[in-house]
């Protein structure tokens, strides 16, 4: 399959597989995407969020049913702006420290769509986790992926720490940050999430990185749909826009 982007994701699998994953990168590789015999083949796109506009204006009409957005943050908007809510997601669970670093795998990747078992069989033959999801789990796991984005790197930036200590010295903090954030998700997104539980398993997972420190970015992508989100269902998240405001957001 394509991947294109040859940032630390797009170089990495590369690098893994090169047979398998075929790069494009800003000025190279472009003119496969002409070749009619490979139509139907997935193309990833493992480019930044914001490239994505500009990455999309150079793909063949006829070969956008064949791409895979793998990006974090809530993409949805977009792609129904773009008549792309059909096409093929996923959400990566495993870490590339740096450019032309290998990757690291991690939990099991999930991917939903039309070329999701193209991609996860390409992800399964060369050692990477990854499992083939139904669209409300995908769902489900893309708000919990958002939420820990969104939420420690909030908490990192106003407390000034990394997310080890969110969860040792501010757990109540985040406990009351996640539900507000749920609640805005659950709505938008249709699904169910207990509390507690997913509390539970964000802080899990921080312990394991615990040294890693978060902050607010990619803000259309992440915490600034909450904000539009709850302000289109009129719902207050208090603690939300007060740590915002701390930082001057």
């Amino acid at each position: 399959m394509i991947v294109i982007g040859a940032g630390r994701v797009g170089g990495a699998l590369a690098q893994r597989d090169p047979d398998r994953f075929r790069l494009i990168d800003r000025e190279r590789g472009w003119e496969q995407l002409d070749n009619p015999a490979a139509r139907g083949e997935a193309i990833v796109l493992a480019v930044r969020n914001d490239a994505l506009p500009e990455v999309l204006a150079r793909i063949p009409s006829e070969r956008r049913d064949d791409l895979v957005f793998i990006q974090n943050g809530m993409l949805r908007p977009w792609l129904r702006e773009v008549g792309l809510e059909g096409t093929t997601r996923g959400l990566l669970f495993l870490a590339v420290p740096s450019r032309g670093a290998p990757i690291e795998p991690g939990g099991e990747s999930p991917f939903t769509g039309p070329r999701a078992a193209a991609v996860v069989e390409a992800f399964q033959a060369c050692g990477l986790p990854a499992s083939v999801v139904d669209e409300p789990r995908f769902r489900a796991i893309e708000l919990e992926k958002l939420i820990w984005n969104s939420a420690f790197g909030l908490l990192c930036e106003t407390e000034a720490c990394d997310v080890g200590t969110v969860v040792e010295d501010h757990r109540a903090l985040l406990a009351g940050l996640v539900d507000e954030m749920l609640c805005v998700g659950e709505q938008a997104l249709e699904v169910e999430l207990e509390l507690e539980p997913l509390v539970e398993r964000l802080c899990v997972y921080s312990r394991s990185i615990p040294s890693y420190r978060g902050a607010v970015k990619e803000w259309r992508w992440r915490n600034g749909w909450f904000v539009d989100t709850a302000a289109a269902q009129t719902r207050a998240t208090p603690i939300h826009t007060r740590l915002l405001a701390l930082i001057g957001r």
